[in-house]
């Protein structure tokens, strides 16, 4: 026998369309999804879930956007990283050359 829900069709429809307004009346703005959910008295994160559900069904090709957007901001966060280490060790070097007792070739 599968769990009963606790929240009804209805009012999961509702809570996603009022998140969706409040979005495109104030874009950018933090905060809705808490406000919706104090609102109706659902818990954020299950209406975070329904609300992303939806956007999945609505429009596939913009969570694969949204992934890779994600996945873009991680790799240039991760070159901006290896490239400061590079700098330290480009120093490193120039240092250890300094300290070397051997004529340069």
């Amino acid at each position: 026998m599968p769990a009963q829900r606790k929240y009804p069709p209805e009012l999961i429809e509702r809570a996603v369309r009022m998140v969706a307004e409040k979005r495109r009346e104030a874009p950018g703005r933090p905060g809705i999804i808490r406000e919706v959910g104090d609102l109706l008295g659902i818990h954020p994160e299950a209406l975070r879930h329904w609300v992303k559900r939806h956007e999945v069904q609505a429009d596939p090709q913009a969570t694969v956007a949204r992934d890779e957007s994600e996945r873009v901001r991680r790799l240039e966060k991760e070159n901006a990283e290896l490239r400061r280490a590079n700098e330290i060790l480009k120093a490193a070097a120039f240092f250890a050359a300094e300290l070397d007792p051997r004529p340069p070739r």
